[in-house]
């Protein structure tokens, strides 16, 4: 089963990056050959084993579960393997489509925004950041975050230079409004009566109960759950903002953001991402040099989940 699956996902993904394309002719029909042919040969292959596997038993009995169990790691390394990594893509481009043509182009802006910070400075501020990653890590298990994702808006935020903003936000995370509900949950989870916004523990809770509550609203879109958390409940906050404009989606709703930061959540997980990085590589990679791209999506974007 685990062969037949990993199979079925290749040829598609092969078949998907061979034919792409709107032509009847030229990539519609081939592909659909080319998916026939796979079922035809996939019904071959099992019957080939049922047929074998009585053979196999008569020299040890064990030996048909050792081969189907090698043939299984076999094609899980292989599918895990970098070279497999863009077919894997074009699988989940055919199967995803226009929520995943959405999520690649999203993916490659938090990419270039990454590839956009200047790296010196981008290192001074995880530097800064050491101090509050104890506080910071807590909160994300406290309410099931990626901690990388917190630090993104605190980077974001504040820079790590906890200090009051003009337009009333306080300490790491600039919390300003905070509905109560919200606040009642940071305060049970600290095990305090009473919260200050200037303390940066204080601070992280309230930030990680926001956006637990904002990402639970935008039903599980992070790009929509980050941008809900920087705007607030101002302007009847974004599922009142989207309803207006007959938006589903981030790619939909940036186009009416003139007012607003339509760039938010690029920039927060294109933070989110050089800490990520930070902790896996113990270094931040320039973009741009040799195979660092290949290498940074595999990686992968916290809060952004991989086939493999």
């Amino acid at each position: 089963m685990v062969s037949a699956l990993l199979g079925t996902m290749l040829a598609l993904g092969s078949s998907a990056n061979a034919f792409s394309g709107l032509s009847l002719f030229n990539n519609i029909l081939p592909f659909a050959a080319g998916m026939a042919c796979w079922v035809i040969v996939a019904a071959a292959l099992l019957l080939g084993w049922l047929k074998w596997r009585p053979w196999l038993r008569q020299r040890l009995i064990a030996l048909p579960a050792i081969l189907s169990l090698a043939l299984s790691l076999g094609l899980i390394w292989f599918a895990s393997h970098d070279g497999s990594q863009q077919v894997f893509s074009d699988f989940r481009s055919l199967v995803g489509g226009k929520q995943q043509a959405a999520r690649t182009t999203l993916a490659h802006q938090v990419y270039a925004a990454y590839r956009r910070h200047d790296q010196a400075l981008l290192q001074k501020m995880i530097t800064r950041a050491e101090p509050y990653q104890r506080d910071i890590q807590q909160a994300a298990e406290a309410f099931g975050l990626d901690e990388n994702i917190l630090n993104g808006i605190a980077a974001t935020e504040s820079s790590f230079l906890p200090r009051p903003s003009h337009d009333g936000g306080q300490g790491l995370f600039q919390i300003t409004a905070v509905p109560k509900h919200i606040w009642q949950q940071a305060s049970e989870r600290l095990n305090v009566k009473q919260l200050e916004l200037t303390n940066p523990r204080h601070n992280a809770f309230i930030a990680a109960a926001t956006l637990k509550y904002y990402w639970a609203e935008m039903k599980d879109d992070l790009f929509l759950g980050l941008l809900a958390y920087n705007i607030g409940p101002r302007n009847g906050g974004l599922r009142f903002i989207m309803q207006q404009y007959g938006a589903d989606d981030f790619i939909s709703m940036q186009p009416y953001l003139q007012q607003l930061p339509r760039d938010y959540p690029i920039r927060v997980l294109s933070y989110a991402l050089a800490f990520k990085l930070w902790r896996q590589d113990g270094g931040l990679l320039a973009y741009q040099d040799g195979d660092n791209a290949v290498h940074i999506q595999r990686v992968g974007i916290p809060g952004l989940t991989t086939l493999f």
